[in-house]
């Protein structure tokens, strides 16, 4: 599948290493790394928290500037290694080979709180599709909720379940494993999107929910909005957890990876606009409150669904839909650790795959508990889930961006970086000195002042 070109990586149990047999299949791996539960889950109730229209803006534009630049530099560090990305980040600077395992370990620490929602996704299609859950008065939905929350063992069974469907297709590599189910389910997802969309812009009185939704109330930005702004741009991208530098390795030297990185920031953008459109209109036409927070999609939307005409089946489409994206990006997360571990030790791709699995579980019992028995465990306010959320989100995934830039863009000799970006001169562009540019200047800063916000050491 290499062209002559191409070097071919051997792993240490002595066998070549897997590549994408397609570059629509890449995309289509990559794009399903980054759409996943922060597109669908956590974007809509972001915004709903934090002033609709306001947030989106900053949003899209943190996305244009620096999420899109960081996406192309860690394509450019995966495809220069061609390796997993702890050893991609060293073949540039040894200085620079811990960044690889800082993000090796929130990758870990995401993929442990992750799959607990996950498992929670798989919990509410079993009862959609059932007919347990839609028609339920207000107050028993959110007891439903409250009641999963409650039963650590029931949480646990659909982590399980979440885990072992992730590590299933992982453990199947990536041209006969993670290629061949992203080319199924990332079209499926993008045409339940739009359907569960054109749904929920025609019901009565979503034009506000649209209005508020797509308008921005510059009183509503603060300090905070910034914040969350970031923390949802990277935890939506993926950005540094290492599995776009993981993905990008297996691709092919005349790939043109400028565009490619392109198609994947608009691929993931377009689902998160799309699920704010499928949310904020359905729950302004009920007269329902977009700052829930967490539990939006999983109490008000049920009850957005039980007032709609053939409600059991827009919600079993909509719940479906959580499933498939949650699973895309934990696939990644997985391939993320899978393939340093594979080629790290003389382990089977297989075998590895199954005892990530059960680190992962062990690691995510904190947050599972931390709706339990452990709900005293606090730290500045935030119990175990939430600090492992923050943590991931609005610290190490950013903090790891900053140092990619500044690899990118004051340690890697220029003449190689543009060499990668460019398929040595096959995709020569002029908008690739203006990523150079952001890449240098301008990402370092403002993921630095952004950073030291999160930090609390700059009021803003």
């Amino acid at each position: 599948m290499s062209n002559s070109g191409d070097e071919i990586k051997i792993t240490a149990d002595g066998k070549k290493r897997d590549q994408f047999g397609s570059k629509f299949g890449f995309i289509l791996a990559a794009a399903g790394s980054a759409v996943g539960l922060g597109n669908l889950w956590r974007f809509p109730y972001q915004v709903g928290s934090n002033g609709g229209g306001a947030f989106v803006m900053i949003y899209l534009l943190i996305i244009i500037i620096i999420g899109a630049s960081i996406m192309l530099a860690e394509m450019a560090i995966g495809r220069s290694g061609k390796a997993n990305a702890v050893e991609s980040y060293r073949k540039i600077s040894d200085k620079f080979q811990f960044v690889g395992y800082w993000a090796i370990a929130a990758t870990a620490l995401l993929f442990a709180f992750y799959a607990i929602i996950g498992g929670w996704t798989i919990f509410y299609v079993v009862q959609t599709v059932s007919g347990r859950l839609i028609g339920l008065p207000a107050d028993q939905l959110g007891a439903t909720f409250g009641g999963l929350l409650g039963s650590p063992y029931q949480m646990l069974i659909y982590q399980i379940l979440f885990l072992v469907m992730t590590g299933f297709v992982v453990s199947k590599g990536i041209s006969g494993g993670i290629e061949k189910y992203c080319k199924v389910l990332m079209p499926a997802l993008f045409v339940m999107m739009i359907i569960l969309a054109i749904r929920a812009i025609t019901l009565p009185g979503a034009i506000e929910g649209v209005i508020w939704y797509l308008k921005p109330d510059f009183s509503q930005i603060t300090g905070n909005t910034i914040v969350s702004a970031m923390g949802q741009a990277f935890f939506s991208l993926s950005l540094g957890a290492g599995g776009m530098i993981t993905y990008a390795s297996y691709l092919k030297d005349d790939d043109n990876i400028g565009s490619t990185s392109v198609a994947v920031v608009v691929a993931d953008t377009s689902v998160a606009l799309l699920a704010g459109l499928i949310i904020m209109p359905a729950v302004f036409a009920f007269g329902l409150e977009p700052g829930e927070g967490a539990g939006l999609a999983f109490i008000t939307l049920p009850h957005v669904f039980g007032q709609m005409p053939l409600g059991v089946v827009f919600a079993s489409v909509f719940f479906l839909l959580l499933l498939v994206a949650a699973l895309t990006s934990s696939i990644a997360m997985m391939e993320t650790i899978v393939t340093l571990l594979v080629e790290k030790t003389k382990s089977t791709r297989s075998k590895i795959s199954w005892m990530t699995i059960a680190a992962v579980f062990v690691l995510g019992i904190p947050p599972l508990m931390s709706f339990g028995a452990w709900s005293n465990v606090t730290l500045g306010g935030k119990n175990l889930f939430d600090i492992y959320d923050y943590f991931v989100s609005n610290i190490t995934l950013p903090a790891v961006g900053l140092l990619t830039a500044i690899l990118v863009g004051y340690i890697w000799k220029k003449e190689d970086v543009m060499a990668e970006v460019t398929s040595h001169g096959r995709f020569n562009n002029k908008i690739y000195d203006v990523w150079y540019f952001i890449i240098k200047f301008v990402a370092p800063v403002v993921l630095g002042v952004i950073m030291l916000t999160s930090l609390g050491i700059i009021k803003m």
